[in-house]
Protein backbone atom coordinates (compact mmCIF):
# COMPACT_ATOMS: atom_id res chain seq x y z
CA UNK A 1 0.00 0.00 0.00
CA UNK A 2 1.63 3.19 -1.13
CA UNK A 3 -0.58 5.57 0.81
CA UNK A 4 -1.47 7.38 -2.42
CA UNK A 5 -5.24 7.33 -2.87
CA UNK A 6 -4.94 6.91 -6.65
CA UNK A 7 -3.29 3.53 -6.22
CA UNK A 8 -5.23 2.13 -3.26
CA UNK A 9 -6.42 -1.45 -3.60
CA UNK A 10 -7.58 -4.20 -1.27
CA UNK A 11 -9.04 -7.64 -2.00
CA UNK A 12 -10.63 -10.50 -0.05
CA UNK A 13 -12.01 -13.87 -1.19
CA UNK A 14 -14.29 -16.38 0.49
CA UNK A 15 -15.94 -19.59 -0.68
CA UNK A 16 -18.32 -21.93 1.09
CA UNK A 17 -19.75 -25.25 0.05
CA UNK A 18 -23.02 -26.30 1.65
CA UNK A 19 -22.86 -29.57 3.52
CA UNK A 20 -25.36 -30.97 1.05
CA UNK A 21 -22.78 -30.84 -1.75
CA UNK A 22 -19.51 -32.59 -2.26
CA UNK A 23 -16.73 -30.05 -2.46
CA UNK A 24 -16.28 -29.17 -6.14
CA UNK A 25 -12.85 -29.42 -7.65
CA UNK A 26 -10.78 -26.28 -8.04
CA UNK A 27 -8.44 -28.09 -10.41
CA UNK A 28 -9.11 -25.54 -13.16
CA UNK A 29 -7.93 -22.70 -10.94
CA UNK A 30 -4.89 -24.64 -9.73
CA UNK A 31 -3.83 -25.56 -13.28
CA UNK A 32 -4.17 -21.98 -14.47
CA UNK A 33 -0.87 -20.31 -15.17
CA UNK A 34 -0.88 -16.96 -16.83
CA UNK A 35 -0.17 -13.30 -16.49
CA UNK A 36 -3.32 -11.76 -14.97
CA UNK A 37 -2.77 -8.52 -16.90
CA UNK A 38 -2.63 -10.35 -20.24
CA UNK A 39 -5.63 -12.56 -19.43
CA UNK A 40 -7.75 -9.57 -18.40
CA UNK A 41 -6.46 -7.46 -21.32
CA UNK A 42 -7.66 -10.13 -23.78
CA UNK A 43 -11.04 -10.26 -22.04
CA UNK A 44 -11.33 -6.46 -21.93
CA UNK A 45 -10.94 -6.18 -25.72
CA UNK A 46 -14.53 -7.33 -26.12
CA UNK A 47 -16.03 -5.88 -22.92
CA UNK A 48 -17.27 -2.30 -23.23
CA UNK A 49 -16.64 -0.12 -20.20
CA UNK A 50 -13.86 -2.31 -18.73
CA UNK A 51 -11.87 0.88 -18.05
CA UNK A 52 -14.79 3.02 -16.91
CA UNK A 53 -14.33 4.63 -13.50
CA UNK A 54 -17.43 4.06 -11.35
CA UNK A 55 -19.69 7.03 -10.64
CA UNK A 56 -23.25 7.27 -9.34
CA UNK A 57 -24.72 7.45 -12.87
CA UNK A 58 -22.91 4.50 -14.49
CA UNK A 59 -23.09 1.62 -12.02
CA UNK A 60 -25.28 -0.48 -14.34
CA UNK A 61 -22.58 -0.25 -16.99
CA UNK A 62 -19.94 -1.18 -14.41
CA UNK A 63 -21.92 -4.30 -13.41
CA UNK A 64 -22.32 -5.28 -17.06
CA UNK A 65 -18.58 -4.84 -17.67
CA UNK A 66 -17.72 -7.06 -14.69
CA UNK A 67 -20.12 -9.78 -15.85
CA UNK A 68 -18.60 -9.57 -19.34
CA UNK A 69 -15.04 -9.83 -17.99
CA UNK A 70 -15.91 -12.82 -15.80
CA UNK A 71 -17.53 -14.60 -18.74
CA UNK A 72 -14.71 -13.83 -21.20
CA UNK A 73 -12.18 -15.26 -18.76
CA UNK A 74 -14.39 -18.29 -18.09
CA UNK A 75 -14.80 -18.81 -21.85
CA UNK A 76 -11.01 -18.66 -22.30
CA UNK A 77 -10.87 -21.52 -19.78
CA UNK A 78 -13.76 -23.49 -21.35
CA UNK A 79 -16.02 -23.00 -18.33
CA UNK A 80 -19.79 -22.42 -18.27
CA UNK A 81 -20.78 -18.77 -18.50
CA UNK A 82 -22.38 -16.99 -15.56
CA UNK A 83 -25.78 -15.31 -15.55
CA UNK A 84 -26.55 -12.31 -13.39
CA UNK A 85 -29.09 -13.09 -10.66
CA UNK A 86 -31.03 -10.25 -9.03
CA UNK A 87 -31.10 -11.87 -5.57
CA UNK A 88 -27.34 -12.38 -5.54
CA UNK A 89 -26.99 -8.78 -6.74
CA UNK A 90 -29.22 -7.60 -3.88
CA UNK A 91 -27.05 -9.42 -1.31
CA UNK A 92 -23.83 -8.12 -2.91
CA UNK A 93 -25.02 -4.52 -3.16
CA UNK A 94 -26.22 -4.51 0.44
CA UNK A 95 -22.79 -5.67 1.58
CA UNK A 96 -20.87 -3.10 -0.50
CA UNK A 97 -23.10 -0.32 0.84
CA UNK A 98 -22.67 -1.55 4.42
CA UNK A 99 -18.87 -1.70 4.12
CA UNK A 100 -18.72 1.88 2.81
CA UNK A 101 -21.19 3.19 5.38
CA UNK A 102 -19.56 1.47 8.37
CA UNK A 103 -15.93 1.82 7.14
CA UNK A 104 -14.86 -1.84 7.19
CA UNK A 105 -13.65 -4.32 4.60
CA UNK A 106 -14.47 -7.92 5.53
CA UNK A 107 -16.76 -10.76 4.50
CA UNK A 108 -18.37 -10.65 7.95
CA UNK A 109 -19.91 -7.36 9.06
CA UNK A 110 -19.17 -5.83 12.48
CA UNK A 111 -22.65 -7.00 13.54
CA UNK A 112 -21.71 -10.60 12.65
CA UNK A 113 -23.66 -10.96 9.40
CA UNK A 114 -21.91 -13.47 7.12
CA UNK A 115 -21.98 -13.98 3.38
CA UNK A 116 -24.25 -17.00 3.83
CA UNK A 117 -26.64 -15.08 6.10
CA UNK A 118 -26.86 -12.23 3.56
CA UNK A 119 -27.53 -14.58 0.65
CA UNK A 120 -30.10 -16.57 2.66
CA UNK A 121 -31.81 -13.28 3.60
CA UNK A 122 -31.92 -12.30 -0.09
CA UNK A 123 -33.71 -15.64 -0.71
CA UNK A 124 -31.28 -16.85 -3.37
CA UNK A 125 -31.03 -20.20 -1.55
CA UNK A 126 -32.65 -21.88 1.43
CA UNK A 127 -30.67 -23.38 4.28
CA UNK A 128 -32.05 -26.88 3.66
CA UNK A 129 -31.19 -26.97 -0.06
CA UNK A 130 -27.95 -27.95 -1.79
CA UNK A 131 -25.84 -25.01 -2.92
CA UNK A 132 -22.35 -23.64 -3.34
CA UNK A 133 -21.47 -19.99 -2.78
CA UNK A 134 -18.41 -17.79 -3.15
CA UNK A 135 -17.61 -14.13 -2.69
CA UNK A 136 -14.90 -11.78 -3.93
CA UNK A 137 -14.40 -8.31 -2.44
CA UNK A 138 -12.29 -5.45 -3.74
CA UNK A 139 -11.94 -1.72 -3.35
CA UNK A 140 -9.76 0.61 -5.31
CA UNK A 141 -9.34 4.15 -6.58
CA UNK A 142 -8.30 5.48 -9.97
CA UNK A 143 -7.61 2.76 -12.52
CA UNK A 144 -7.64 0.14 -9.73
CA UNK A 145 -11.31 0.94 -9.11
CA UNK A 146 -12.34 0.10 -12.68
CA UNK A 147 -13.75 -3.31 -13.67
CA UNK A 148 -10.41 -4.13 -15.35
CA UNK A 149 -8.49 -3.12 -12.22
CA UNK A 150 -10.70 -5.29 -10.02
CA UNK A 151 -10.37 -8.30 -12.34
CA UNK A 152 -6.59 -7.97 -12.58
CA UNK A 153 -6.38 -7.93 -8.80
CA UNK A 154 -8.65 -10.95 -8.43
CA UNK A 155 -6.91 -12.96 -11.15
CA UNK A 156 -3.54 -12.32 -9.48
CA UNK A 157 -4.82 -13.86 -6.23
CA UNK A 158 -5.25 -17.67 -6.01
CA UNK A 159 -8.34 -17.50 -3.78
CA UNK A 160 -10.15 -14.95 -5.93
CA UNK A 161 -9.12 -16.71 -9.13
CA UNK A 162 -10.50 -19.99 -7.73
CA UNK A 163 -13.91 -18.34 -7.30
CA UNK A 164 -13.84 -16.85 -10.82
CA UNK A 165 -12.81 -20.18 -12.36
CA UNK A 166 -15.03 -22.40 -10.21
CA UNK A 167 -16.66 -24.72 -12.73
CA UNK A 168 -19.76 -25.35 -10.62
CA UNK A 169 -20.84 -21.69 -10.33
CA UNK A 170 -23.68 -20.68 -12.66
CA UNK A 171 -24.82 -17.28 -11.41
CA UNK A 172 -23.35 -14.11 -9.96
CA UNK A 173 -24.44 -10.81 -8.50
CA UNK A 174 -22.37 -7.63 -8.50
CA UNK A 175 -22.75 -4.94 -5.87
CA UNK A 176 -20.74 -1.80 -6.60
CA UNK A 177 -20.65 1.51 -4.74
CA UNK A 178 -18.75 4.51 -6.12
CA UNK A 179 -16.89 5.16 -2.85
CA UNK A 180 -14.32 3.28 -0.79
CA UNK A 181 -14.69 2.02 2.79
CA UNK A 182 -11.64 3.79 4.25
CA UNK A 183 -12.58 7.38 3.38
CA UNK A 184 -15.01 9.43 1.32
CA UNK A 185 -12.66 9.18 -1.67
CA UNK A 186 -14.06 8.43 -5.11
CA UNK A 187 -13.35 4.94 -6.27
CA UNK A 188 -15.24 1.69 -6.04
CA UNK A 189 -16.12 -0.97 -3.52
CA UNK A 190 -17.08 -4.27 -5.12
CA UNK A 191 -18.81 -7.36 -3.78
CA UNK A 192 -19.27 -10.23 -6.23
CA UNK A 193 -21.37 -13.13 -4.98
CA UNK A 194 -21.25 -16.41 -6.91
CA UNK A 195 -23.65 -19.30 -6.59
CA UNK A 196 -25.18 -22.48 -7.86
CA UNK A 197 -28.36 -24.11 -6.56
CA UNK A 198 -28.93 -27.85 -6.62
Amino acid sequence: MTGVVATALRTLAFALIAAALAAPSVADAKRWHGDPHQVVARAAQSCPDADLEPAAGNLGRIRAALLCLHNRIRAQNRLPLLREHKRLRRAALGHSRDMVRAHYFEHTSPSGSTMVARILAARYVRANEGWSLGENLEWGTGSLGTPRGAMESWMASPGHRANILQRSFREMGVGVVARVPVSDARGATYTVDFGVRR
